[in-house]
């Protein structure tokens, strides 16, 4: 007789999974969450004591082809944060701050210890960021993945006052662009960065560029959360807005807080990339116009200000341990 379990998908691995992810789940709880793991819903009693008229941001993403090298490299413990940190950006430009995170894990057979390493990944930014862990799903689908791989989803929700909304609609010519760095790659333009070096190189390969660092471990490293250097500037009203790195790179972005056909005007030589990025584009020939378009190129977060605060941002930055930088302004 046939099984469920015969056609590929094993209920009680899943179980098994679930009771080992609970104290990790459990882990990144806020007050709101009052319901724990396994309920058909999340139930979040949110706080809006603090908010004259509070707002929910949400947003939901994906780590793309990055999933590829943790395959190669079998490091399953960073890609989680990278997700949580790239959807807490994505809200926290907006001026909000993160309540509640979900997740959706899916492979063609499950193996509990990869997944219980992602989930360790998912708690450890959403306990760094403030945010509870409050659900997910874990999809078993023989045939839809090749064999130890997988795919992830994240949804988060976060609250602003509606005052307080960054929108970019105060921004004017002549306001600076300030940029803090990245980590690297992040999670975009992995396609293009694995065409391009893996022609050339092996994933535990240590090009000197690298100093010591394999392609893997740079091509791995964490995408960051900007939300406390972002609410710094915020709760001070400093920031006219904020463009978070992503696909489409810094003008690309940054173009989407402009309004009424402001245009940008970026020094291109005011950082230093990070060697991963020159040996990327050396590796593969990119063309110039190709790395700007793919990637962060070594700035991960710009914020919008205006000229008279330059001077107190990067105070303010410098004493959290920032390294900001001057790379343009708005024309």
């Amino acid at each position: 007789m046939l099984t469920y379990k015969d056609a590929g998908v094993d209920i009680a691995a899943g179980e098994e999974m679930i009771q080992r992810i609970k104290p990790l789940v459990r882990s990144t709880f806020t007050p709101g969450v009052l319901t724990d793991i396994g309920a058909f819903g999340a139930f979040f009693q949110p706080n809006f004591q603090a908010y004259q008229n509070p707002t929910l941001v949400s947003s939901v993403d994906g780590v793309g082809t990055k999933l590829k090298v943790a395959f190669m490299t079998g490091k399953h413990d960073t890609v989680g944060q990278c997700l949580v940190n790239h959807c807490v950006n994505d809200i926290a430009v907006c001026g909000a701050v993160p309540m509640f995170f979900m997740d959706y894990f899916a492979t063609g057979k499950l193996e509990s210890d990869v997944a219980v390493k992602v989930v360790e990944g998912f708690t450890v930014a959403c306990k760094e960021n403030g945010c509870a862990l409050i659900g997910g799903e874990t999809a078993e689908m023989p045939d839809m993945y090749q064999i130890g791989e997988y795919d992830l989803a994240g949804t988060i929700v976060g609250i602003v006052d509606k005052a307080k909304i960054l929108d970019g609609t105060s921004i004017e010519s002549g306001d600076v662009l300030i940029g803090l760095p990245s980590t690297g790659l992040h999670t975009n333009g992995y396609s293009l960065a694995r065409k391009a070096l893996f022609a050339k190189f092996k994933v535990d390969d240590c090009p000197p560029e690298l100093n010591g660092e394999s392609i893997g471990e740079a091509l791995l490293a964490v995408h960051r959360s900007y939300l406390t250097a972002i609410q710094a500037l915020h709760s001070k009203d400093l920031a006219k807005g904020f463009s978070h790195i992503t696909g489409g790179g810094i003008e690309g972005n940054t173009k989407r807080i402009l309004h009424d056909n402001k245009t940008l005007k970026i020094d291109w030589t005011a950082w230093n990339r990070p060697a991963i990025f020159d040996l990327i584009q050396a590796a593969g020939q990119v063309e110039e116009a190709d790395m700007r378009l793919s990637f962060n190129l070594g700035i991960g977060l710009i914020a919008v200000v205006a000229k008279e605060n330059i001077e107190t941002v990067f105070q303010i930055w410098q004493e959290m341990g920032e390294e900001p930088v001057v790379m343009g302004e708005i024309a």
